[in-house]
C-alpha cells in the first residue's frame, strides 16, 4: 500500500514532540501516512508555510487559527485547530540585571506564586522589554492578562518584542530584553547561557492553557477529509504515548538529535519532567503539570477555549464589530475531533464548551460513552470564564 505524503511543519520546541513521535514511532505510517517533517526558524515563517500551502499541517500556536478568523493575518486563508496537542509548557524569566533587582528585594523565586511574582515584576523599572516568540501566542495572552492585573499597561509599562525561541538567549545576552516568555527548552537555555533566572511557569497563570494545536488550512481539511482524519489519529496516538511518564526518557532522547532540537537529552528530560534549574547558581524547582500532552480533556479542541482566545484578541487588538468571537471559536474543530477520534476510543465529552477556570481539583464529567476526568482548571486570580455569559 502506498503511503499518502503529508508535509508537516514545527518549531524546534519540546512541545513539538507529538509530530516527532508520530513519525519516529510509526503511528503516522500505521495510519497510511508518510509524514515529512520540516523545522521552521520562526513562528511567522511557519504560519506562512502553512498559509501558502507549502506544508499541509503544522504544530502551531493556539491563537493563530483564531486570529485567522478575526482578520489578523492580513488576508491569509482561514486556519483550523483540528486538535490541541499540548497544554502549558512556557516559562517567564528575567535578565541577569533584573534578577539582581529581585534578589535585592528579597524575592523568594519559589517558581509557583503568580501573585507574589506579579507584584515583584510590577516593581521593576518601566517599560519592561519582554521577548516572546510571537505576538499572536498564548505567551502574549497570559503575560498581558497577568501583568495588567498589577496595574501595568501594555505598550506603556511593558513592551512585547517578537524574538524566535532559539534567539532568546542572545537577545538577553545583548541587553535587548529585560524579560522573556518562551517554551522549553529555550527558557532553560537562556538561563544557562545568559545568567538570568526563571521566575514563573505560565501554568501558574492558567493551569491548563491550550498551548499548541495541530493546525491546517480549512480548505485543505475539507478537500482531504480522510487524510486529515488519519493525521489526527496518528498525532493523538503520539499524545497518548507521551502522557505515560515511563516514556519521558525515551522522548528526551528522541527529541535531542540535531535534526530535531539539537540539545542534550538531559535538558529535554528536565523540561518533560517539570524540573528546572532556575538560575546560574543551579537552584532546582519543580512544577507538576508543567507540560501536558493528553488526558484530563487536554487534546479536545474546546470551543470555550477558542472563544476565550478570540475575546482576548478582540480586546487586545481593538478588532471591529465586523468580526465575531462566536464565529472565531469555530476554528477549534470539536466536530472533526468527534468524527475522527471516536473510532480509536478517545474520550468525547457531551458538550463542546465548558466553563474555564472553575475546577479546583480534577472532576468527573459525563461523556458520550461514560465519564472522563477533567483536570484542574484555574486562573491565577480565581476569575471564571463562562462563554455562555
Amino acid at each position: 500500500m502506498s503511503l499518502k505524503i503529508v508535509k508537516a511543519g514545527y518549531m524546534p520546541l519540546i512541545d513539538a514532540a507529538p509530530l516527532i513521535v508520530a513519525h519516529e514511532l510509526g503511528f503516522a505510517e500505521e495510519e497510511g501516512l508518510q509524514l515529512e517533517l520540516q523545522a521552521a526558524p520562526s513562528w511567522s515563517t511557519l504560519r506562512d508555510l502553512l498559509a501558502f500551502g507549502q506544508i499541509h499541517a503544522a504544530h502551531m500556536l493556539s491563537p493563530v487559527p483564531v486570529a485567522s478568523a478575526l482578520g489578523l493575518l492580513a488576508g491569509l486563508p482561514r486556519l483550523n485547530a483540528m486538535m490541541v496537542t499540548s497544554a502549558n509548557g512556557n516559562v517567564f524569566g528575567l535578565s541577569g540585571a533584573m534578577t539582581k533587582r529581585l534578589e535585592d528585594q528579597g524575592f523568594a523565586f519559589d517558581f509557583k506564586d503568580a501573585i507574589a511574582a506579579g507584584e515583584a515584576v510590577a516593581a521593576l523599572p518601566r517599560p519592561l522589554r519582554i521577548g516572546m516568540p510571537f505576538v499572536l501566542s498564548m505567551h502574549a495572552e497570559l503575560v498581558s492578562l497577568w501583568l495588567s492585573s498589577f496595574g501595568m499597561v501594555a505598550g506603556k509599562d511593558f513592551l512585547i518584542q517578537a524574538v524566535p525561541p532559539p534567539l532568546m538567549a542572545a537577545a538577553i545576552e545583548n541587553n535587548e530584553l529585560d524579560a522573556f516568555c518562551v517554551g522549553e527548552p529555550w527558557g532553560s537555555m537562556t538561563v544557562e547561557r545568559a545568567a538570568g533566572s526563571l521566575v514563573l511557569p505560565m501554568a501558574a497563570i492558567w493551569s491548563c492553557a491550550p498551548e499548541k494545536v495541530l493546525a491546517a488550512r480549512e480548505d485543505w481539511i475539507s478537500g482531504n477529509p480522510a487524510v486529515a482524519g488519519s493525521l489526527m489519529r496518528a498525532v493523538w496516538r503520539a499524545c497518548v504515548w507521551l502522557s505515560d511518564p515511563g516514556n519521558l526518557t525515551m522522548t528526551a532522547e528522541m527529541l535531542s538529535p540535531d535534526k530535531y532540537l539539537g540539545l542534550s537529552s538531559e535538558i529535554a528530560d528536565r523540561a518533560l519532567a517539570g524540573r528546572f534549574m532556575i538560575n546560574s547558581a543551579g537552584d532546582i524547582r519543580r512544577h507538576n503539570d508543567f507540560l501536558m500532552f493528553e488526558g484530563d480533556g487536554i487534546c479536545f479542541p474546546w470551543r470555550s477555549q477558542g472563544r476565550w482566545i478570540a475575546e482576548r484578541l478582540i480586546e487586545r487588538f481593538g478588532i471591529s464589530d465586523a468580526y465575531s468571537a462566536k464565529d472565531a471559536e469555530r476554528v477549534f474543530r470539536s466536530d472533526l475531533y468527534r468524527e475522527n477520534l471516536l473510532p480509536v476510543g478517545a474520550e468525547l465529552p457531551l458538550a463542546s464548551s465548558k466553563v474555564e477556570g472553575s475546577l479546583a481539583v480534577p472532576t468527573e464529567v459525563p461523556t458520550v460513552s461514560g465519564t472522563m476526568i477533567l483536570g484542574r482548571n484555574r486562573f491565577f486570580n480565581d476569575k471564571i470564564y463562562d462563554p455562555g455569559q
